[in-house]
């Protein structure tokens, strides 16, 4: 669970180590009855060893937020050591007979709580702390974190609380001057915590509160972004929804304060409601932002004008191509700054049953930002998880569609899946039999996926843009490939 990390090793050690092997492997030539014994290597070449075997426990993964709870492999890369050096000490006697190493501390194991309270008791050693178990086993392991932490660069807790009661209340005392990278899931901040106005070289903040009790006030959170200007990825969500009149009548009581520059953040992710979102967007700026991330609960209307001004003050957000993903509980949307871009500029989730009203949380959403996404020219729409047939509310209101697609009004290329081909040939022809030309109106290819007659409702649709003189090519493909899941 604790690791000793080992310091780099000087290039007189790394020599030692060729000298090594050097004389070993000249002996077993002379002699085969002898064998060369790791008792032979000196303190510095065998942390050299060390050091040139471990994995890189942040990950590789692209997903700033992944890499830092260690990406695609998890924890399971901390104990990569113990394979090395054959190791079974309990962590207790370990530590009592180690040089006073830099620590990494993997707590993922409830059952390890005695040794994890003896591992965190060393403050001055700890580099890295990570756990993720139930806060209900957690919160008597974290009492213990409440002095200065002087070296701990990376500091990961995710007490998730499982939908029961259990609160977990970060200590007051603690404090971390060196800490880079903070993550914290299913606490509570108390507004007089040192580690607001320690922590002030924060690289990475990411807060989930997944408690009612653990919501706090956009002024909490603005003040301690103004102390914090290298901040490069920046994630604030809350699991249980807040009611937006509360935090509207909280914002009408703000000061107003002098926008917070943070010159450095290039991602930056919200889950909650559309009012705290606001009331963040419209008291910073981020002249360099390129990812933006935004996760909604289920509302009624989507007024997000401060969102239009931040978004106007970016200058590297540029949007290509979009795609839209109308899953069973949710729809998600990714929109791309290029076409080979793996990773998106733009991510919206709005957590909804019923495509009706997906269709109609997206379409104010991307209605209201305007001429934002006039340079959109690539379209997707899929639909994927259950049948239009088998569901309630999916018969969309046309208007719902036509104001959707009229925030794309420069795509020229537009793909949609099987299972929206009925609704979005219906949408385009109005009740008297016309068609509604002066949507897409840049549009050169439709695809859609299907097999037989699947695309015939799209084919008066393309006559009738022939005969006004705009040619619009109809392409059939039935193997287009499968979304992907969420983040």
């Amino acid at each position: 669970m604790s690791h000793p990390a080992p310091s780099t090793s000087s290039p007189q050690a790394t020599e030692r180590i060729g000298q090594h092997a050097s004389t070993g492997e000249s002996k077993q030539q002379h002699s085969h009855s002898h064998i060369a014994s790791i008792h032979i290597l000196d303190g510095d070449s065998i942390l050299n060893v060390f050091y040139l075997y471990r994995p890189i426990l942040l990950g590789k993964d692209e997903d700033d937020n992944y890499r830092l709870i260690g990406g695609s492999g998890g924890w399971v890369h901390g104990h990569w050591w113990y394979k090395l050096a054959h190791n079974g000490t309990p962590i207790a006697d370990m530590l009592a007979h180690s040089p006073p190493l830099l620590l990494l501390i993997n707590y993922h194991n409830a059952e390890d709580k005695e040794a994890a309270i003896f591992s965190l008791r060393q403050h001055d050693c700890i580099h890295c702390v990570r756990s993720g178990i139930p806060a209900m086993n957690l919160q008597k392991v974290i009492t213990v974190i409440d002095e200065e932490y002087p070296i701990l660069e990376y500091l990961v807790i995710m007490g998730w609380s499982g939908g029961n009661s259990t609160m977990l209340m970060f200590p007051e005392t603690f404090q971390a001057p060196h800490l880079c990278h903070l993550m914290l899931i299913g606490f509570t901040l108390p507004i007089t915590s040192r580690l607001l106005t320690t922590a002030v070289g924060l690289v990475t903040l990411y807060l989930i509160m997944d408690h009612p009790s653990t919501y706090f006030h956009p002024n909490t959170l603005l003040r301690w972004l103004s102390s914090i200007p290298l901040l490069e990825t920046l994630v604030i969500g809350f699991l249980h929804p807040v009611p937006s009149r509360d935090i509207e009548r909280q914002l009408s009581q703000m000061l107003i304060m002098t926008p917070i520059p943070l010159p450095n953040l290039h991602s930056f992710g919200v889950r909650g409601v559309n009012t705290y979102l606001e009331a963040l967007v419209h008291r910073i700026t981020t002249p360099r932002l390129q990812k933006l991330q935004i996760d909604f609960f289920h509302q009624q209307m989507f007024s997000v004008p401060c969102l239009l001004q931040f978004l106007n003050t970016t200058e590297n957000l540029r949007f290509d191509s979009a795609k839209f993903q109308f899953f069973r509980e949710e729809v998600y949307v990714e929109v791309y700054p290029h076409g080979e871009a793996e990773m998106y500029a733009l991510a919206l989730k709005v957590y909804c049953w019923h495509l009706d009203w997906q269709v109609s949380s997206v379409a104010q959403f991307f209605d209201s930002l305007g001429q934002i996404f006039s340079e959109v020219e690539h379209l997707t729409l899929e639909h994927k998880e259950h049948s239009l047939s088998s569901e309630e509310h999916n018969e969309v209101d046309h208007t719902k569609w036509h104001k959707l697609l009229g925030s794309f009004r420069n795509v020229r290329t537009i793909r949609i899946d099987n299972g929206l081909v009925g609704e979005l040939s219906r949408c385009l022809e109005l009740d008297d039999g016309e068609f509604v030309l002066e949507l897409l109106p840049e549009l050169e290819e439709l695809t859609y996926s299907g097999s037989g007659n699947t695309g015939d409702g799209f084919t008066s649709f393309i006559n009738a843009c022939q005969n006004t003189g705009r040619p619009i090519t109809l392409v059939c493909s039935s193997n287009q490939r499968p979304p992907k899941s969420p983040r």
